[in-house]
């Protein structure tokens, strides 16, 4: 007699990679997704300085790091994917995303994201640096910090690299990939290595050209 299939194990990872679908689960799934993601965020709360408002998903495969002084505060309703790395201090709103695989670091000065941003997979954002004096190897150089605040309603796409100082204003877009070095104006779309403003997001006539190139 075969073995039984594991859908609860398949399900948990389906969600651990794709965690707005807890947001949709049905009861029957309820009952076993809440108490589990509920074990979750109270182990790391006890293990790490990590705060997590009501309704969060985190999956069990992020990896959350806050000593003492860099605390990880997050707000309600947020989704973090597996396999992403979070070190604070970091300071993340209300409904905001990240997808698998992001990387993000608060240095010294620390990450501030607001309410209802997405960021998709793989993205970098990194709240320090390191000197580059010809005079001493990189390792041995002074960390200087910044800081890295992104405003609400951003949508950063997949495999951006946002470094140190950078401000990101509110319901700005950044492209896939673009590697963002200064800071982006509220609903600028910007694009490119090193990001360039390619349009506005209040600008009727580049959203509908975006959109119908998207459904081409």
């Amino acid at each position: 007699m075969s073995e039984k299939p594991d859908y609860q194990t398949q399900h948990k990872k389906r969600l651990s990679y794709m965690p707005w679908l807890y947001f949709s689960l049905k009861p029957k799934h309820l009952e076993w997704a809440i108490p589990w993601q509920n074990k979750i965020q109270e182990q790391l709360q006890l293990l790490e300085t990590v705060a997590i408002g009501n309704h969060c998903f985190i999956a069990p495969e992020a990896e959350l790091f806050a000593e003492p002084g860099r605390n990880i505060v997050i707000g309600d309703q947020c989704m973090l994917a597996a396999n992403s790395f979070l070190h604070g201090p970091i300071v993340i709103g209300n409904e905001v995303a990240i997808n698998h695989g992001c990387s993000l670091d608060g240095g010294k000065a620390g990450i501030s994201i607001g309410n209802r941003t997405r960021i998709a997979n793989n993205v970098t954002i990194y709240a320090f640096n390191h000197g580059m004096a010809p005079n001493l190897p990189i390792y041995q150089q002074a960390v200087t910090s910044q800081g890295v605040t992104i405003g609400e309603d951003v949508w950063i796409g997949a495999q951006v690299g946002i470094v140190d100082g950078v401000t990101v204003g509110s319901h700005a877009v950044i492209g896939m990939g673009a590697i963002v070095t200064h800071d982006v104006a509220e609903y600028a779309i910007v694009a490119g290595n090193p990001a360039k403003i390619i349009g506005d997001r209040r600008d009727k006539s580049t959203t509908l050209a975006r959109t119908s190139l998207a459904h081409a």
